[in-house]
């Protein structure tokens, strides 16, 4: 398969900027997956779907090293974890249905458009500053409807939602950015069988593929980026961390206006 060395750089790459930076690593795996597919020659009308659909596929993996690292510090709050997880799922599910409504034309130039949103807040740094406790139930239920909508809808993990809402509501952001990738594979999870049903009766999709979820791509990029996340973990203590996210915020940049000329 001449595209396999394409889906174990991806996950090379991926896994080391998730140990990294912390990224759940779907801002990176969508637009490549998609340029990957277009090789491929996949059909046209599915290809954004698929993208959004395996890359949720291989969070569910991925986040499953980072919240073990995160729980033997101490530092997930199961209980907010708990509270936003009911909201999420039902939002995942949602989004993946929303997502499967609209065609490649709009959610190329959407995702496109969230990934320059978020180089932009990375170069500048912008963090909410802490404004409220945490909401009551019903609050929190519609705060996790609207993360998992919307990182399904552009198939990351929701950190670049969810700690931002954790840090507006007084929790610090260790704390916050554990919490969020203990809500990272609730997302994944609801996003990926959403995408599997909505997906199932589509024509035009590849062989070995379920729904919108490609598996050989799967099963290429969750073992590298699983096998090399670690190494990105020894080298954030290592690389001055400002410089990192700079950097990368130029390349979500780049990668952003290519998906929307693309």
């Amino acid at each position: 398969m001449e595209t396999l060395p394409l889906y174990l750089l991806l996950g090379v790459f991926a896994g080391t900027l998730a140990g990294l930076l912390g990224v759940g690593g779907g801002l990176v795996m969508v637009p490549v997956l998609v340029f990957i597919f277009q090789g491929q020659a996949m059909s046209g009308a599915v290809i954004m779907h698929m993208a959004l659909g395996t890359s949720l596929a291989i969070i569910m993996l991925t986040s499953l090293s980072s919240i073990r690292a995160h729980h033997q510090r101490g530092a997930v709050l199961w209980s907010v974890c708990g509270c936003l997880t009911p909201g999420i799922v039902l939002g995942a599910l949602s989004g993946a249905v929303v997502a499967d409504a609209l065609p490649d034309a709009v959610l190329k130039p959407l995702f496109g458009i969230f990934e320059l949103l978020v180089a932009l807040q990375m170069w500048l740094g912008v963090r909410p500053s802490m404004q409220r406790s945490l909401p009551d139930w019903p609050g929190m239920s519609v705060a996790g409807w609207v993360i998992g909508s919307v990182s399904a809808i552009v198939g990351i993990g929701g950190g670049t939602l969810t700690v931002p809402f954790l840090t507006w509501c007084r929790i610090g952001i260790h704390n916050a950015v554990a919490t969020s990738a203990a809500c990272g594979l609730p997302i994944a999870v609801a996003g990926t069988l959403g995408f599997i049903a909505t997906g199932w009766n589509e024509t035009g999709l590849p062989d070995m593929s379920s729904g919108y979820v490609y598996w050989p791509a799967f099963a290429a990029v969750a073992i590298t980026s699983i096998l090399f996340a670690p190494l990105g973990a020894r080298l954030a203590h290592a690389l001055p961390a400002d410089r990192l996210k700079k950097f990368f915020a130029i390349f979500l940049a780049i990668l952003g206006v290519r998906m929307l000329v693309a």
